[in-house]
């Protein structure tokens, strides 16, 4: 009988502890902006933050507030962003389309190992131990951390380094945030010539730890004709917003760092996952 009696006090209070939830949920509800989930169709959902929050919802839920412009869905593209400006009643601003560049030239002949290195296999852990197991302490560790944060399996390891098919990559930057060396960027992509480096260490020590380093000796920035590089930190840097696509500079670099790029671009002996729809 004390058991029974236990259990049914339980039970009411369990009940009346149900109702007063209930009736707190309904009375003081906040009610959610319509247009959210509207918007929220719209956005890829692929989660990858980089328009700047945790989340399509977050995003979805800002743009439904008001004052957050709505071209920052990078996966998105243009499409995405014209349509959510129809929906909040806005001019729809240009977006650039953006795909992901591996700043490193150091393939396994170019940047040979200076020690043996048995831990984990991500490049997380490597950069841990010294800087990892390459002569290079600044170039791409060749164990797929950005292979295996890319939600559209854009990107492939072949001879030590990460190899990007910019036909797939929707330019969402979450390999960028995922390198430890932070040899992955951004680039537009109507761009033609970039630095496939990023050693920052003077000419010759530069060159001693990989045959395709920068070596910063500003070659580059003197004969392009329209101002667009300098070298900063003993790395060659290109200004966008000024290149031409001569290519005067690729034809003066001693090391060939800088190099000619085509996008969209598909890299040769790579094997890449298959999508899932």
């Amino acid at each position: 009988m004390e058991i029974l009696i236990a259990f049914l006090v339980m039970f009411a209070v369990a009940v009346v502890a149900g109702i007063l939830l209930l009736v707190i949920s309904h009375f003081f509800a906040v009610p959610e902006n319509p247009q959210k989930q509207i918007i929220r169709e719209c956005l890829p959902g692929i989660n990858c933050g980089a328009c700047g929050y945790k989340g399509c919802d977050d995003y979805a839920a800002a743009l439904a507030e008001g004052g957050v412009k709505p071209s920052l869905c990078i996966p998105g593209a243009q499409s995405v962003a014209d349509r959510i400006s129809d929906i909040l009643g806005i001019e729809p601003e240009p977006i650039k389309d953006v795909v992901a560049f591996v700043a490193c030239n150091g393939y396994c002949e170019a940047n040979p190992p200076k020690a043996t290195y048995e831990g984990v296999k991500t490049c997380y852990a490597a950069s841990m131990i010294y800087g990892g197991a390459h002569s290079c302490r600044f170039g791409c560790l060749g164990y797929g951390d950005c292979a295996t944060a890319c939600p559209s399996k854009a990107i492939c390891m072949v001879d030590g380094i990460a190899h990007v098919d910019t036909a797939r990559c929707i330019g969402c930057g979450l390999c960028a945030k995922t390198c430890p060396k932070h040899i992955i960027s951004m680039l537009p992509q109507e761009t033609l010539t970039a630095v496939m480096c990023s050693n920052k260490q003077k000419g010759a020590d530069a060159r001693k730890a990989c045959k395709n380093a920068c070596i910063g000796c500003k070659k580059c920035e003197k004969v392009c004709p329209n101002g667009a590089i300098s070298v900063v930190d003993n790395l060659a840097v290109v200004d966008y917003t000024k290149c031409t696509n001569c290519e005067t500079c690729i034809k003066e670099c001693p090391t060939g760092c800088l190099k000619s790029v085509f996008f969209p671009d598909i890299p040769e002996n790579c094997e890449f996952e298959d999508l899932v729809d």
